[in-house]
């Protein structure tokens, strides 16, 4: 039985079972006594491979300067709220371009852009984790956006994986943030 616990039932009602046990509300007590009835034995083959991908993410993880726990999804906060976080004191990180940030921004927002314009599409900034440290700590508390929350989400990901703790995304982005007629400079 063993065996079974490490199998997911996403993978085995999408692979082993026949498409006429397949149901989307199934639920672990049917699964289990239909791996039991079936007397289910999981390839090894898939079982090494999975456990394979999973010690290389955390090889990876860990290759990064962390561990597969400590790499997170930042949380992100609809505008009003990133708002009342700008008022308690955190600090707003504007990802979007020179040029973008040059036609409007929230007041007080500090510039960084996650990504530059390059011919017709946008490449990454190179140095954008090495800017931000230069210009906030670590334990800082920082409000991010861009334009519609897009590249916010990514720069906030990437600050995390390179251990800020205090991220918050704004979801909207500077749009949104217009749209509903906060402050701007």
């Amino acid at each position: 039985m063993a065996r079974t616990s490490f199998v997911s039932s996403a993978y085995f009602t999408r692979f082993i079972l026949p498409a006429v046990l397949r149901h989307r509300n199934l639920n672990d007590k049917f699964l289990s006594s239909t791996i039991t009835t079936l007397q289910f034995q999981p390839p090894r083959v898939r079982v090494a491979s999975a456990r394979n991908k999973s010690s290389s993410f955390r090889s990876m993880a860990t290759a990064a300067g962390g561990n597969s726990e400590s790499i997170g999804v930042p949380k992100s906060e609809p505008v009003r709220v990133a708002h009342e976080l700008l008022q308690a004191g955190h600090r707003y990180l504007d990802v979007r371009t020179p040029e973008e940030f040059s036609a409007g921004h929230a007041s007080g927002a500090i510039n960084i852009p996650y990504m530059f314009r390059a011919g017709s599409g946008m490449t990454k900034n190179p140095k954008f984790v090495e800017e931000v440290s230069s210009h906030f700590g670590k334990d800082d508390k920082l409000i991010v956006g861009c334009q519609s929350g897009k590249r916010s989400l990514m720069a906030a990901t990437d600050l995390l994986s390179a251990g800020f703790s205090g991220i918050t995304d704004i979801a909207g982005g500077y749009s949104a943030w217009t749209q509903i007629g906060l402050p701007t400079e």
